[in-house]
């Protein structure tokens, strides 16, 4: 096929020209069949699938099978096989996920909790070991005094605050 000269003088409205060669082109024809050497693959109606773990990072061992008569031939010969490979890969994910997880400090920090829009860690002892308020407290210091504070969102519901003793220790007054 060949295309128009972009480059000549006509206009592209213009009569199309003429064919010169009308005797050695033959008329395109639609592909009504499919090609001869186009392959088949088989299809594989039946996955089968073992998840090494919950996370996105687990094992995923995936069996196929065209039929579920194959599958189950499959797992009736290659049963021992199979256990052994589903073995072999627990393994290997324990190993990979102790190699790949970072390790933590000795002294790490305390599990953190959300309350009132704010993070607040509850192992921290800020608070007296025999401190009753449910809503956590949030140590303020100043130049001449500290007290522990409540942080209950409502002021009604606020429980007293610790004020600092000359002894360190934290009472309400």
């Amino acid at each position: 096929m060949s295309y128009p000269d972009p480059f000549d003088n006509r206009s592209p409205w213009d009569e199309p020209p003429a064919p010169t060669d009308t005797a050695t082109t033959a008329p395109e024809t639609p592909m009504t069949t499919p090609a001869a050497t186009a392959t088949t693959v088989a299809a594989e109606n039946v996955t089968l699938s073992f998840k090494g773990g919950s996370g996105y990072d687990a094992s995923l061992l995936v069996l196929r099978a065209g039929s579920v008569g194959e599958m189950a031939e499959l797992l009736e010969s290659e049963g021992s096989s199979l256990k052994g490979l589903l073995e072999r890969a627990a393994k290997i994910q324990t190993f990979n996920t102790e190699l790949n997880t970072p390790a933590t400090k000795a002294g790490g920090s305390a599990p953190k909790k959300f309350e009132n829009g704010r993070v607040v860690n509850k192992a921290s002892g800020d608070g007296p070991a025999d401190d009753d308020c449910p809503h956590g407290r949030k140590l303020v210091e100043k130049s001449n005094w500290a007290a522990l504070f409540c942080q209950a969102r409502e002021k009604s519901d606020q429980c007293e605050p610790l004020w600092r003793q000359k002894d360190g220790s934290f009472k309400a007054k």
